[in-house]
């Protein structure tokens, strides 16, 4: 195999242009010139489409090399200029095997994962190879492993696959001659695995604080919490083994169901740009989704919430259609079913309805990975629709119930809202007493309401409670006040009054 470009192997006896120079390594006239016309500085050559530095990196002009890439006048060195084989400047030291040259253009931030073009060219295809495939070419030439190891020691990717799938080390003859570049390669890689490996553990790390400090936020839900953090943890371990090179199957995404009564599953979710205040099983669903796709299980946080009229048509040859767009919209995030009992209602034998049709829809596309599926709804009700499909529980895996709140929680709940609000917040510039303990709230809630009561609110009875409680603060304080912090604390008596409005 030739060493040099066709273009390279002709050589003026006297050179005269900037390309002779960097070819011969005239620094003193190819400064001249430069300095005289500074737009030559990235000029093409007329075959090759070559710059000066493609010339000068190929031939391992080093003081040249430097002199451009230092280069201070009002044209920027092209350093990632390609010439009409796709090369770049660091194609051309690798494969020529300009170690120095190859050094100064990483120093200067040269990029080592760059590909040339699909082309043949001697007995070479640049068939999208990088800097390293075309240095254990000239290794194999030339029995040179210099500038091999320079490009591994700037991290270059041993598995990088040119237009044909073949890697740096696919390239290597079976001959003996090339035993001590397949050792150095192997070692690299196990050195990039490892490397990859502590990577991995450190954004692990990182990942499942976010989500410990999200679950923070929840009350109650500890069944789902556990599971949160199995498939986070399940999910993140999968990256460290990937980064170690192990093989390991994807994990299909978990599709589930949410029982309870309405206003269960209150939580709070903050981060830097806003704060939600869910009160209910479908804002559970919400922040899932974020988390969800924060470790990597879904694509996207996307979460598309559908009822019965969103799926259900009026008339025959309608459902199906309606309930694939509702689909298709969901696709890479979470379908959220509300009510999902209502799509099999309680109904005499010879009635038609479309509801179980819909339910079909999407149960067909519930193993193809592409969304999650949550259906929700009270628990007596939703065993009809788990009865009506035989393939239901083989395909909706957890069941999560979703308890009713106790008045700890709800105090839990209630402390939360008022200590991280925005301004969209009902009570957005108040505060609570210092007496409004979690403790002494609970006893209030405990109080002065009814479990029945309790029951049938769960986390909705939070929100009116405050609104009347703020109401309150204003009743009870003169027109004369002018104490800022009177006129913005709400107290124990004020969470009592406006308890007490919310009993029938």
């Amino acid at each position: 195999m030739k060493r040099r470009h066709q273009d390279q192997l002709s050589r003026p006896s006297k050179p005269t242009t900037i390309h002779g120079f960097a070819q011969y390594g005239d620094l003193d006239a190819l400064r001249k010139l430069l300095n005289d016309n500074p737009s030559l500085l990235n000029e093409r050559n007329p075959v090759m489409a070559q710059t000066p530095l493609h010339v000068s990196a190929g031939y391992d002009r080093v003081d040249i090399v430097k002199f451009l890439l230092d280069w201070q006048g009002p044209e920027k060195i092209e350093m990632e200029a390609k010439n009409m084989y796709g090369e770049t400047p660091l194609h051309m030291a690798a494969k020529n095997g300009c170690n120095e040259a190859a050094r100064l253009l990483l120093v200067h931030g040269a990029f080592i994962e760059a590909k040339a073009n699909v082309i043949f060219l001697v007995s070479l295809f640049l068939n999208g190879m990088t800097p390293l495939h075309l240095a254990v070419w000239h290794t194999i030439r030339s029995d040179d492993y210099a500038t091999v190891k320079t490009l591994l020691e700037y991290n270059a990717d041993c598995s990088a696959e040119d237009n044909e799938g073949m890697t740096p080390i696919k390239h290597l003859s079976k001959g003996p001659g090339s035993e001590k570049l397949s050792e150095l390669f192997h070692w690299h890689l196990e050195e990039q695995r490892k490397r990859r490996a502590l990577e991995a553990c450190g954004e692990t790390k990182a990942k499942m604080s976010e989500l410990e400090n999200e679950l923070l936020n929840i009350v109650g839900l500890n069944e789902l919490k556990v599971q949160l953090r199995k498939w986070a943890k399940g999910m993140l371990l999968d990256e460290r083994r990937r980064a170690l090179g192990l093989k390991v199957g994807a994990r299909r995404p978990p599709h589930m169901a949410f029982l309870g009564n309405p206003g269960t599953g209150c939580l709070v979710s903050m981060n830097d740009k806003m704060i939600i205040w869910p009160t209910g099983k479908t804002m559970v669903a919400r922040i899932l989704g974020k988390l969800l796709h924060m470790v990597g299980i879904l694509p996207t946080d996307k979460v598309t919430e559908v009822q019965r009229t969103d799926l259900v048509g009026e008339f025959v040859g309608h459902t199906g259609p309606k309930t694939r767009r509702k689909i298709q919209e969901a696709e890479g995030g979470i379908l959220f079913v509300d009510e999902a009992y209502r799509l099999i209602p309680m109904q005499k034998a010879d009635d038609k309805d479309y509801g179980l049709e819909a339910l079909e829809e999407i149960m067909s596309v519930m193993d193809s990975g592409k969304i999650v599926v949550i259906f929700a709804g009270y628990s007596e009700p939703m065993k009809r629709v788990i009865a009506s499909n035989e393939g239901f529980c083989r395909r909706v895996t957890k069941f999560f119930h979703f308890s009713d709140f106790n008045s700890e929680e709800l105090a839990k709940i209630l402390h939360i809202k008022m200590n991280h609000q925005t301004e969209e917040s009902l009570l957005y510039g108040f505060k609570l007493h210092s007496s409004c303990s979690v403790d002494a709230i609970a006893r209030l809630i405990e109080e002065e309401t009814t479990e029945k009561q309790r029951k049938e609110m769960n986390g909705g009875l939070v929100d009116p409670m405050l609104v009347n409680a703020r109401e309150n603060l204003d009743l009870r304080l003169d027109f004369n006040c002018i104490n800022a912090d009177e006129l913005r604390t709400i107290t124990l008596e004020d969470l009592k009054a406006g308890i007490q409005l919310l009993t029938p």
